[in-house]
């Protein structure tokens, strides 16, 4: 029987010519990238490629064997096509993405719009991105603030789309896919909440505590501290600030921000009672045109995958190829069919790098109804 040392010699033998092989048949792959450059062929020929894996795979001697020679032959296939959306975009047949390049947004003149009342972290948010003296203005909610820049009463939204507590806002997931708006821009703020009153109440007067349902989670070891409190949701930290200062009830108490006690006329009972002291919020900036910064460095996209083994990973990997880096992956159900989901990425890039140009070409001929959010 051979040692260990001459198997592995024979091992080294054999990957000598695989790679040999590799190597041509990839120059063979990069004339079939150019003939259908030429001929305006598309990259991915599905029932090329099923044919060819039952054939190779048919080869093999075992089941064992033919599961492998399809997994080494899909990866091959998929290497292929990637060399071939490289050689479209070198040829120029990408072209440039429907996206107008811009050297910054004229917040100076821009009209804004933010969910829930003054007061909000959205305002807050708001501020931060645009400056404390841009015109804004609030609706009720998240579905009327799209609505607001689609319709062009305002240009641009501020909107929350992930907690660092709770995770991320599944509602503005869904908003983003049904709305043609788009994402230029991002803001991260703290949240840090108090228990505000109104003036001249104390701890002990209180009985009722008013937040969003969110809000009252996260500030939930204050609140478990004092069990007989009755805890009450309503839409928004700003909204329950305002409720308080309405009623005039010293049993009464909101969960909000410094701002919102300060915009509403309360005292701070007790400050920062976040269970989390680093708890911060994303919000995106939207607006309803297919615009982007030319210094933006991240770009979010989502889409739908064939419900087959490997989709997802075949997509992913032309993140890897094109050495783009991503940064996050949420899914969504799609309305309508149990089961399936609709995947939302976000990757670092900008919509001028042929690296991206590349990626994008790759995905979309891959996937299903795939659709750029925006670059930002």
């Amino acid at each position: 029987m051979a040692s260990l040392e001459e198997l592995r010699l024979q091992l080294d033998e054999i990957d000598d010519q695989m790679v040999s092989l590799y190597e041509e048949r990839m120059k063979v792959c990069a004339q079939v990238g150019e003939y259908k450059i030429k001929n305006g062929k598309k990259v991915l020929d599905r029932q090329r490629e099923k044919n060819k894996l039952q054939a190779v795979s048919e080869k093999a001697s075992s089941e064992f064997n033919k599961k492998g020679v399809r997994e080494l032959y899909e990866q091959l296939m998929s290497m292929s096509r990637k060399l071939q959306y490289q050689q479209l975009v070198k040829a120029g047949a990408l072209g440039r993405l429907p996206f107008i390049e811009m050297e910054s947004l004229d917040a100076k003149n821009a009209r804004i719009v933010f969910p829930g009342t003054e007061g909000a972290y959205s305002q807050a948010a708001t501020k931060d991105y645009f400056g404390e003296n841009c015109n804004s203005f609030y609706v009720r909610t998240f579905r009327e603030a799209m609505e607001a820049i689609e319709d062009g009463a305002a240009d641009y939204a501020v909107l929350p789309i992930e907690n660092s507590t709770a995770g991320s806002v599944d509602e503005m997931y869904d908003l983003l896919v049904e709305f043609e708006n788009y994402i230029v821009g991002e803001t991260i703020i703290p949240i840090i909440h108090t228990l505000s009153g109104v003036p001249g109440a104390k701890l002990t007067d209180i009985e009722r505590v008013y937040s969003k349902g969110v809000a009252l989670m996260q500030a939930s070891h204050f609140l478990d501290d004092h069990s007989d409190w009755q805890q009450i949701s309503v839409a928004n930290t700003a909204i329950a600030a305002r409720k308080i200062r309405d009623d005039k009830d010293q049993a009464q108490a909101a969960v909000c921000s410094a701002y919102a006690a300060e915009v509403h006329g309360l005292e701070i009972l007790e400050e920062n009672i976040n269970d989390d002291q680093t708890n911060c919020t994303r919000f995106i900036v939207v607006t309803n045109q297919k615009v982007f910064l030319k210094h933006a460095q991240k770009i979010s996209i989502c889409l739908e995958l064939p419900h087959e083994s490997g989709s997802l990973y075949r997509l992913l990997s032309h993140f890897i190829y094109n050495d783009l880096n991503m940064t996050r992956i949420e899914s969504r159900p799609i309305e309508g069919k149990n089961w399936e989901y609709r995947f939302f990425i976000d990757f670092e890039g900008n919509m001028a790098d042929p690296a991206v140009k590349n990626a994008i070409r790759g995905l979309r001929e891959e996937s299903r109804n795939m659709r750029i959010l925006g670059n930002y």
